[in-house]
């Protein structure tokens, strides 16, 4: 038996932004929450769930795991999910494919990538 993944955790300094943030993006709901911990869930359980965790120190460097989110309409998300407080790292769309890294309201970077 193979283990699978169930959550992803994401450091923050401001949870309640993130929560804000992390919503929009996804969709999700928020599952439980407590002062250091929320758990956000997809409404339809198809996809692994989102943990938001405070801690104290700011993020330094790259990111050592980031999520990776796919979509049918790659220029169309970034602009969206910019507009929610993202931004843009760096870009490697070529046309209608790729991906494009975008860094969260705390600089956790994540990908946009064409389905």
């Amino acid at each position: 038996m193979a283990a699978q993944i169930g959550n992803v955790g994401i450091d923050t300094n401001d949870m309640k932004g993130a929560v804000a943030f992390w919503k929009k993006v996804t969709g999700y709901q928020v599952a439980s929450s407590d002062e250091t911990t929320t758990y956000l869930e997809d409404p339809d359980k198809k996809s692994v769930g989102i943990s938001l965790l405070v801690v104290p120190e700011a993020r330094k460097g790259k990111n050592r795991l980031h999520l990776d989110l796919f979509t049918d309409d790659l220029h169309g998300e970034v602009a969206r999910i910019k507009k929610l407080g993202a931004t843009e790292v760096k870009s490697f769309a070529d046309g209608d494919s790729g991906w494009v890294v975008l860094a969260d309201t705390d600089g956790n970077q994540f990908c946009v990538c064409a389905s």
